[in-house]
């Protein structure tokens, strides 16, 4: 199956929307087609052997429309098109609107001023000049319906093909208006000419071209409205546009380059001055930042960026200097990928939408056999041609299935771009719709609750040994080792400055440790069967061992030949907002389940610590599916949130699969909905904006068909014989445009949407302890200035930089050329003599070094 994206034109309402589809789907080898009137876009999937993009196009004009295939432009280009056609349409409606209510107001002065007392020109008043009344009216009005030529154009066109929709609709109407005002103007002069002032003046005020101008001219408002509202609801995605740089500066040649964006190739040397956006997406190879990342993933804090770490396009450069090596050039960025799932969710289709396209289909013919029929039964009734008319007329303007047509898709395109704002995305309608049914919500543990590193969390020590032997003997151990566990301990001996001795006849013991030599001494490293494997007795630590694991902690045995030397416990710390993210889903009624591979007591007390209603443990990486698949066949709405290519099968299976972004590209693949920032509480922040987008569908729909039920029979006089009302076709064209224009204005109050969990006592616990450790952080580290002689260039000013950075306890370098210095933001224990050192290393002259305040 081939899948091909389509612009079509001339859609109008969700009847045209509904005749488009089916048309397309009436093709042999199309198997799915999805139309959007809010994009003006058509999404096909079909059999290129039986049916190709020349035959669909076809079959859309002979249902009275136009349709090109979008093609292979370059997604910001294809935007960029998107825009400005949207642009240009609001622009174009501008000008219908001033034009027609340049002819307009002369028109409606001269027809209705007199009932307010206005005066007539001479030359049109009184009962003698009453063809010359008529023929001012009917003048006016006819630069209105050229003006407006597209309602008939349109509207005649697809009446003739048995489709009619919105502008049938329109153009029926003003065109019977206008026919009978003709009419009447030929019974005026025929009255005049007779002397049958009677008849003359049975006709004087009753000509009707005010209605067909007003009607012409209010949907024109309307749909001027309406253009600058949909313009509104792709606001998320023009700003994250509008952040994208347009030239990159790369390395080539040795040489810098300012090249246009679209020039950066795969493996090109991005740099990145301060202050400045990033291009493309890349692995930091030289520098050290903090990135602004806010624009694609909703962070607020700027995250610090080292060599090894991602950055990706339009978020924006602090203070330092970068250099990056290019990942993803072009539409595969993460930009380009964030605008095309936002793009794919707002015009794919809700089940919901559903409903409203059924009644859609069937609605303007009824509508049309409704309007015949109510005036034929007024002029039964004996009520005359012209109530008779005005009551056809109304029921015709008033049931315009605007407001139907943008229900759903306007809210859709709205939450989906907020999402995308929140770093929630939404890769399709069915996923924001099935969201808001989730009654229990699955979480991986590893990546999820936990950060997915483990650290070391208690030292304990037995005499006489000290906690620094301890440190440097595991890392000494552990250095040559790739477990995670070992990981967790270089990293604590690095923070505690702790330096590792060279080890000789490394092993590893596979399910036990590792040992090796240290100055010809024997040491080990390990769980409780690699120290019996070399005769240590653990027996003394065994009270604190079993309290390490009754709280989620994996020791790591040390000792030193057959002497004890004592503990490091290891655990995969807990995100800062996972209470919380445990916390807001139970408030939404959720029951909160984890999965986790961990022993059975390493799980509880996660559960205890987290206040999950259910931890399920030992689960290997297959059997995930299972238990999402045992939750659906009890009756629950699972949505399944993991990072790992093991989780891709429950993802798949769930009734939502939520990626957490920072995990891998299957899971996300896999997945219905991304979290850009990779924080859980994003999980219950998504939800939310699904029930807030169902709850703004149900109101749209609610108002579309409360308007409908209650403005055809009211337009039809329908309470006419017993309470007076009639409804004026004029005031019929002002309620339909209002309809429209108020079902557009509620869906864009989504644009305000706020997650509540921001308001947790959890959330701004953590966020206070995030700020603390941050302040904690910039309180123990030092700026100095160190003077710089040799440099010359920008690679001399690169070379000193990598040459600081690569400092033990260096936090951060800036390096200015001009100013011949540098500035460092270092730990305490870094001293001046050091920087001097690495600044000599490097092949230049250190001068003198000052502390900075």
């Amino acid at each position: 199956m081939k899948q091909v994206k389509f612009t079509v034109t001339g859609m109008t309402c969700a009847a045209c929307q509904a005749h488009v589809e089916k048309a397309v789907k009436s093709l042999a080898g199309v198997d799915t087609c999805t139309v959007s009137l809010l994009t003006d876009s058509m999404t096909a999937q079909f059999d290129p052997a039986a049916v190709d993009e020349t035959k669909i196009c076809t079959a859309v004009e002979k249902a009275g429309y136009e349709a090109r295939p979008v093609g292979n432009k370059p997604l910001a280009a294809e935007e960029k098109t998107a825009r400005q056609r949207a642009a240009e349409e609001q622009h174009h409606m501008k000008n219908r609107l001033t034009a027609s209510f340049v002819f307009f107001i002369p028109l409606f002065y001269i027809a209705m001023g007199h009932m307010v007392g206005m005066p007539l020109p001479p030359f049109l008043a009184g009962m003698q000049n009453a063809v010359a009344y008529g023929m001012a009216q009917f003048v006016l009005v006819l630069p209105i319906l050229y003006i407006n030529r597209s309602y008939f154009i349109n509207g005649y066109r697809t009446l003739f093909q048995r489709s009619p929709n919105m502008d049938s609709l329109i153009a029926i109407g003003s065109t019977a208006a206008v026919v009978y005002g003709v009419f009447a103007i030929c019974r005026i002069g025929s009255g005049l000419a007779t002397g049958d002032m009677a008849l003359a003046q049975k006709y004087h005020h009753d000509l009707y071209f005010e209605s067909a101008g007003t009607i012409l001219t209010l949907i024109t408002l309307g749909k001027y409205l309406e253009s600058r509202s949909k313009g509104q609801t792709t606001a998320a995605v023009e700003k994250l546009l509008d952040l994208k740089p347009q030239t990159a500066v790369v390395q080539r040649d040795g040489q810098e380059q300012e090249i246009p964006v679209a020039e950066v190739q795969l493996g090109d040397l991005v740099v990145v001055r301060p202050g400045t956006g990033i291009p493309v997406d890349g692995v930091v190879t030289e520098g050290l930042s903090a990135v602004d990342q806010s624009a694609i993933t909703g962070e607020s804090i700027p995250v610090e960026k080292k060599p090894g770490d991602q950055v990706v396009t339009a978020t924006i450069n602090g203070t330092g200097h970068l250099i990056f090596r290019a990942t993803k050039v072009g539409d595969d960025t993460t930009l380009a990928q964030i605008i095309r799932l936002v793009e794919d969710a707002g015009s794919s289709k809700a089940p919901i939408a559903r409903l409203a396209d059924k009644i859609a289909g069937i609605f303007v013919p009824a509508v049309l056999m409704i309007a015949a029929v109510t005036a034929a039964v007024w002029l039964l009734l004996g009520y005359g041609t012209e109530f008779a008319l005005r009551a056809g007329i109304a029921v015709l303007v008033i049931s315009c299935p605007c407001a139907l047509g943008l229900a759903t898709p306007v809210a859709i395109m709205v939450g989906t771009g907020r999402g995308a704002q929140l770093g929630v995305l939404f890769k399709s309608a069915r996923a924001l719709e099935t969201a808001h049914t989730v009654d229990t919500v699955v979480l991986d543990k590893t990546g999820t609750l936990t950060t997915g590193r483990p650290e070391v969390t208690d030292l304990i020590v037995q005499p006489p040994f000290t906690k620094e032997q301890l440190l440097q003997a595991a890392a000494a151990l552990e250095r040559p080792s790739e477990h995670p566990l070992a990981q967790a301990v270089l990293r604590c001996a690095e923070e505690n400055h702790t330096t590792a001795a060279e080890v000789t006849d490394f092993q590893a013991v596979p399910g036990r440790g590792v040992q090796a030599k240290i100055g010809g001494t024997v040491y080990a490293a390990g769980n409780a069967a690699m120290m019996k494997m070399c005769g240590a007795d653990t027996a003394a630590l065994l009270p604190q061992t079993e309290t390490l694991s009754k709280e989620g902690k994996t020791p790591l045995y040390v000792a030193k030949g057959h002497t004890l030397m004592g503990l490091a416990a290891a655990a995969d710390p807990l995100k800062p907002t996972s209470r919380s993210t445990v916390e807001a889903l139970q408030k939404m009624g959720l029951s909160v389940i984890m999965l986790t591979g961990d022993h059975r007591q390493t799980a509880e007390a996660i559960r205890r610590r987290l206040g999950l209603d259910k931890a399920v443990a030992e689960v290997l990486p297959q059997d995930k599916e299972q238990q999402v698949r045992t939750l659906q066949e009890q009756g629950h709405k699972v949505a399944m949130v993991g990072d790992g290519i093991n989780d891709a099968p429950a993802l798949t299976r769930a009734d939502v699969g939520i990626a957490i972004g920072a995990g891998t590209d299957i899971a996300i693949e896999a997945a219905d909905v991304v979290l850009m920032r990779s924080d859980p509480l994003d999980v219950a922040a998504s939800i939310q904006l699904s029930r807030a987008v169902i709850r703004n569908i149900k109101e749209n729909l609610f108002w579309a068909f409360f308007y409908n039920s209650l403005g055809i029979p009211l337009a039809a006089g329908v309470f006419y014989p017993l309470l007076g009302w009639q409804l004026n076709p004029m005031f019929a064209a002002a309620a339909m445009s209002f309809s429209s224009v108020f079902v557009v204005g509620n869906a864009l109050r989504l644009r305000f949407f706020k997650p509540k969990t921001a308001q947790l006592p959890q959330a701004a616990e953590a966020a206070d302890t995030i700020r603390k450790n941050q302040m904690r952080k910039e309180e123990s580290s030092m700026k100095k200035i160190i003077a710089v002689e040799g440099m010359m260039c920008e690679h001399c000013q690169a070379h000193v930089q990598k040459a600081l950075e690569a400092v033990p306890g260096v936090q951060k370098v800036s390096v200015s050329l001009a100013e011949k210095q540098a500035e460092v933001i270092c730990g305490a224990g870094v001293s001046d003599e050091v920087l001097r050192s690495a600044v000599e290393a490097a092949g230049y002259k250190p001068g003198n070094v000052a502390d900075k305040a």
